[in-house]
Parts: C-alpha cells; structure tokens; sequence
C-alpha cells in the first residue's frame, strides 16, 4: 500500500510517500481502506523525533485519525459491513491506504457527510468532549476557557460548550482567528498578541482547557473559580514551571493531565460508543467540523509547513 514514511527524525525533509506492508486484520479487527485522514501536531512533534509512536502502531508511519470504507473484516467480526463508512482515532499509521483496528473502537461516518469532512472529527471532537465532560466534568451555566481557540480542538470545544449550555471564552495570538472564532460561536475572546489573559477576562472559569503548559500554569489557577478544573492537553509553550500552588489548596482547585493517543483499547472503546451515541447525532443537526484547508497526500509536506507556521484556522486535511 501506498503510504506517508519518516525516514527519521528532522525537518519536512524526512517525509516521503512510499510502499509499506498492507496490515491482516486479526479476529475482531476490520481493516478500512482510508480516504482521507488529517495532520496533527503530534505528527509533527513524531517527525522531530520527541513523540514516540505507542506500542503496537506503525512505528514510522504517521496519522491518528481516519475515514473510509470497510473493505475487510478479521475473524469474528460482526458490527460492519463491507462497505461501511467510517471513522476513527488510532495510534499511528492512519497517513496509509489502510488501517487496521479493533471493530470496536471505529464509528460510523456521520449521514450525509462527506469522508474528508468525517476524517476532521475523531481527534479534535474526541479530544474535546472527553476534556469537557469525562475529565473536566463541566455543567450547563459553566464557563469555559480555551486556549489556541483557533486550533482544531478550540473549534471543537466552541461548539460542544454550546451543545452543553456553557459559555466559552477563547484566546489567541491571531485576530483573525478571534473573529472567525466568534463568528462560529465563541462568547469572549482575548487577544493574546500584546498581553497575557489573566487580567482580561470579565469573570473566573470552571474549567480551562490547555495546550500551551509552563508558560499558562500560573495565570490559568488564578483565572480558576473555587473548584475549578484545569484540563492540560500538551506543552505547545515548554513542559516547565515554576508557580505557587497554593491557589490549588485555597480554591480547592483540580490539575488533570490527559492524552488520547497512549490509551488502550479498553479505554477507547467505552469514550467511542459514547461519542457514537451522544454526539455523533449533532452533526445532523448543525455541528460541524471547521476544515482550513485539504491537500492530496502528494502535498503533505507543505501541508506540515502550513501547521508549522500556525497559519490554520481549524483542521488541515489530507486525501488520498
């Protein structure tokens, strides 16, 4: 099968399309021929060698989520047909022809939708709603803090906030990306170009959802009402600290670390079905995925150098 490869570890010189092995599906497994698939930055932290693919992954080929067609099911299989469009979230391999996982663990493409708007789903809608509501456990009436609202996840988490009767409130470096935020839902936005964001909103929030890390940790407790959560999703801005922590006594305050990529399958597989049952639905009525761009597979490099420059507004795609 055709497929993307890091020859190693490095600049957009490391990739390359070639041939790799087309992956047996196991008993229980379906192997899906993928459409279209989407860029991440772990794919691009994997390709400067600091985010290790997990066990049981292609090790050197890169993508998390995918949407396609069943076109072979394993050993016991039952849940699909040939035929089938769906989608998911894996570990690694899904910049491939094909992808093999777990019957389980895979949802059905969205009614009406087309695969290369279902492939801007798993990962920044999965990575939303388990941060909103399984770890951060937000309610109706809650405000919810965003940061780098213009991402994939903050234009996720846009959405969901308002599915879930909250209000969101994002920042971002980029107003363009503000007004685009806005326009899609966003309730408050701070611009982050010429200040920090502690001192600029109109009131706390219940839950902050984070990738900037080290840098934000201090400023992030103390915009955290009583009670508050701190949802940390990655380090976009340096894994270090050093801050008084004892707004986190005084407030009574929660810090949770979370990563979808390293979870077993027993851990996917309940986080699927209840995204499949309770969310999935939205898209019929409304939600959506927010695409900045889609490039063939033949363009994925430039397509890195687009993340890399933080030029996107939403997803950027790739399609076979």
């Amino acid at each position: 099968m055709k497929a993307i490869l890091y020859t190693g570890a490095g600049d957009t010189s490391v990739i390359t399309l070639g041939e790799a092995p087309t992956p047996e599906p196991g008993p229980r497994q379906v192997r899906i021929r993928v459409r279209a698939s989407a860029l991440n930055r772990a794919d691009i932290l994997q390709r400067r060698g600091r985010y290790p693919t997990p066990p049981g992954w292609p090790a050197n080929i890169p993508g998390l989520e995918y949407a396609g067609e069943i076109e072979t099911l394993g050993a016991g299989a039952t849940r699909w047909k040939l035929g089938d469009r769906v989608m998911g979230l894996v570990g690694g391999g899904a910049h491939a022809e094909f992808v093999v996982v777990h019957e389980d663990e895979t949802m059905a493409s969205p009614a009406g939708m087309s695969l290369t708007d279902a492939a801007a789903i798993p990962e920044v809608f999965l990575t939303a709603w388990d941060a909103l509501v399984t770890r951060g456990r937000m309610q109706p009436g809650e405000r919810v803090l965003i940061h780098a609202v213009g991402s994939g996840i903050g234009t996720a988490a846009i959405q969901l906030i308002k599915r879930l009767g909250g209000t969101s409130v994002g920042t971002s470096r980029s107003s363009d990306k503000l007004a685009s935020a806005t326009a899609l839902g966003l309730d408050e936005a701070i611009d982050t170009s010429t200040g920090g964001f502690a001192d600029r909103l109109s009131a706390p929030v219940h839950v902050v959802l984070d990738v900037l890390g080290g840098p934000a940790f201090a400023d992030n407790l103390a915009v955290l009402a009583p009670r508050g959560r701190l949802v940390m999703l990655g380090f976009l801005q340096g894994p270090q600290a050093e801050v008084s922590l004892q707004p986190i006594l005084s407030k009574r305050l929660e810090v949770i670390g979370t990563t979808m990529r390293v979870r077993s399958l027993e851990e996917r597989i309940p986080l699927v079905r209840e995204f499949s049952e309770r969310v999935v639905p939205w898209f019929s009525t409304g939600m959506r995925p927010i695409i900045a761009a889609v490039y063939p597979f033949t363009a994925i490099a430039e397509a890195h150098a687009v993340m890399e420059r933080d030029e996107n507004f939403g997803k950027i795609e790739l399609a076979w």
